[in-house]
């Protein structure tokens, strides 16, 4: 958990620091932050299925 918590803060810190510098950010859209939220369920669907199942 603490490499997800240490990135979160990092992408904020970095925001902030943009924000500030008024820098536009080279961040894809929300429909591609989607996506990849979507590949990450879904990679860690099957392991944790199979663990709860027992394969």
């Amino acid at each position: 958990m603490e490499p997800y918590l240490v990135s979160l803060g990092a992408g904020v810190l970095i925001g902030v620091i943009y924000s500030v510098i008024k820098v536009r950010s080279p961040a894809p859209p929300l429909i591609a932050l989607i996506g990849l939220l979507g590949m990450v369920i879904g990679v860690q669907a099957i392991p944790t299925l199979r663990r709860l199942l027992g394969f």
